[in-house]
Order: structure tokens, then C-alpha cells, then sequence
């Protein structure tokens, strides 16, 4: 479809932290910087490791906490260095199909949020069943990149 598409992602792993109890602008800060740190070595091997995109964030209805997470790169999928950090952990998400919708420029929690509104009433008006209580932001670029930025909101497939 020309307003989003239908994506199968397989079983990977993921490196996660969950931030409670602040905006998700400033969870996705925290988080970031959480994991940022892990890529950068606060790992048991002491491990530098590749910063990979999409920089996900799970947004469930009605909760305060915010799940940020960085793909773990193919080359350790099979054995991950394990955090440090006790708020930060490995989590394999398990192989899912995913209606996607994306968009350009700065996003922000209200763009995201107006995006995942779009994507639920395209996928209600087919009648494309999916679990409507979460979806995922995914943003693939650095702050640094000024055009052609690319973001995504990801609501799986029931």
C-alpha cells in the first residue's frame, strides 16, 4: 500500500533499557545515552560494537515506561557481550510481521504519536487486524543529519 508497508522481521536480538517515569523525549535521552555506553564497551568483554539503526522505542497505552532499544549487529547476534549496566539487557524478539509507516524531518513524541494514529486508522479502515495497545517508534538517523531523515512508527501484524 502506498501509506505503509507490510514487513517480516526474523528472530534477532536486541539491546534494551527501560525508562520509567519521565517523558518519553527525555526517555529516549536517558535510554540512548544507556545504551550508547554499552556499544561503546560497558559490556562484560569490554567490547567496542558497531552502533546499528533503527534506535527503537516501545510505546504501550496508558504507561509511563518507554523501552529504548539498539539492534545488536549481525556479527554478535549469536552471543551478545552482556551489559554491565544492571538496567540494561539482551532481549531476543521473536520473528514478526510488522505494518511500518514512514516519514521524514525531526520527529518528535507528538509526530510519532500523530503517525501511529494515521497507520491505526488506515490498518482499521482494511480491516488489517493488529494489536492496536502498542506500537514502536524506529528512527535511523543521527541528531546530526539535517535532511532526508527517515523515521518510522511499526505496529505488529495480529
Amino acid at each position: 500500500a502506498k501509506d505503509y508497508e507490510l514487513r517480516q522481521y526474523e528472530t534477532a536480538k536486541w539491546v534494551s533499557t527501560v525508562i520509567r517515569g519521565e517523558t518519553q523525549k527525555e526517555a529516549m535521552r536517558q535510554g540512548f545515552w544507556k545504551l550508547f555506553h554499552y556499544i561503546q564497551g560497558k559490556n562484560e568483554k569490554e567490547m567496542k560494537i558497531d552502533m546499528t539503526v533503527p534506535v527503537t522505542c516501545l510505546i504501550k497505552s496508558g504507561c509511563a515506561d518507554f523501552k529504548i532499544s539498539f539492534f545488536v549487529p549481525f556479527e554478535h547476534q549469536d552471543s551478545p557481550p552482556q551489559p554491565t549496566d544492571s538496567d540494561v539487557f539482551i532481549e531476543e524478539r521473536k520473528a514478526a510481521a510488522i505494518f511500518v509507516r514512514s516519514f521524514g524531518g525531526f520527529a518528535s513524541p507528538e509526530k510519532y504519536a500523530e503517525e501511529a494514529e494515521v497507520l491505526a486508522r488506515i490498518l482499521r479502515n482494511k480491516g488489517q487486524p493488529f494489536h492496536e495497545d502498542f506500537f514502536y517508534t524506529a528512527g535511523y538517523d543521527s541528531p546530526f543529519k539535517l535532511f532526508n531523515r527517515h523515521n518510522e512508527v511499526w505496529y505488529f501484524k495480529k
